[in-house]
């Protein structure tokens, strides 16, 4: 279905799909070239699409040079801490968008499912997560940014105003994974499952939203909350 669009400041774009509930927001590409607005996208909601579009386009930024993790990476040996698990619980405490860290947050092969308090609101900026399981864990207000989460198991994981960037959901099961009024930039979903994933509000880029939409895993109704076509 296709979506109502409007320019913001920043010249990015915010579309809204007339039925869908998704929000498209800000290329880094478009966030320096000149745009129009419409009389209505004023006052406050004016000053709130420059702050979201800047957020995003520096997202999207340093993307650029700080890619995703590739699944065929070689990565750092299955760590030998004791607690590696609990870890995740007090999260990544010194960096977040870049993903610094002092020492590898490794969750590889944990099992948090129906982890209902711990995990919530938590940093977990390059985190290594490859066939972990979350299902049913509330990962709200989550901070994930170029996290290395490929064979996960997300089924039915609660990812309501969560911060996802740069997250590498290569082969992960994402069924029924909720990512309401999330922000969801510069991730990969190849060859995850996402059946019956609610994309409520969510706010992802033009050229992510076209990678996702080709994921055939997502169901009709997601298809349209997406404004995939």
């Amino acid at each position: 279905m296709a979506s109502s669009c409007l320019a913001s400041p920043a010249g990015a774009a915010l579309c809204r799909p007339r039925r869908p509930r998704c929000r498209v927001a800000c290329s880094a590409a478009d966030a320096v070239e000149k745009s129009t607005e419409p009389a209505w996208f004023s006052g406050g909601a004016k000053n709130a699409g420059r702050l979201a579009c800047g957020v995003l386009a520096a997202w999207a930024m340093a993307s650029t040079s700080n890619p995703v993790i590739a699944a065929s990476q070689r990565l750092p040996p299955l760590s030998t801490e004791p607690n590696r698990c609990e870890r995740a619980f007090v999260g990544n405490t010194i960096g977040q968008a870049n993903g610094v860290y002092d020492k590898p947050l490794d969750l590889r092969f944990c099992d948090y499912t129906n982890e209902k308090t711990n995990l919530k609101g938590k940093s977990l900026a390059a985190a290594l997560m490859s066939d972990a399981k979350f299902d049913g864990a509330d990962m709200s207000e989550v901070v994930m940014s170029k996290a290395y989460a490929v064979g996960a198991s997300f089924k039915g994981t609660d990812f309501t105003n969560a911060v996802i960037d740069r997250v590498n959901f290569e082969k992960a099961d994402l069924t029924g994974a909720i990512f309401k009024n999330t922000v969801l930039s510069g991730s990969t979903f190849d060859d995850a499952k996402m059946e019956d994933v609610v994309f409520e509000d969510t706010i992802i880029g033009y050229i992510d939203l076209q990678k996702l939409c080709t994921n055939t895993s997502i169901s009709a109704d997601s298809r349209l909350e997406l404004g995939c076509r």
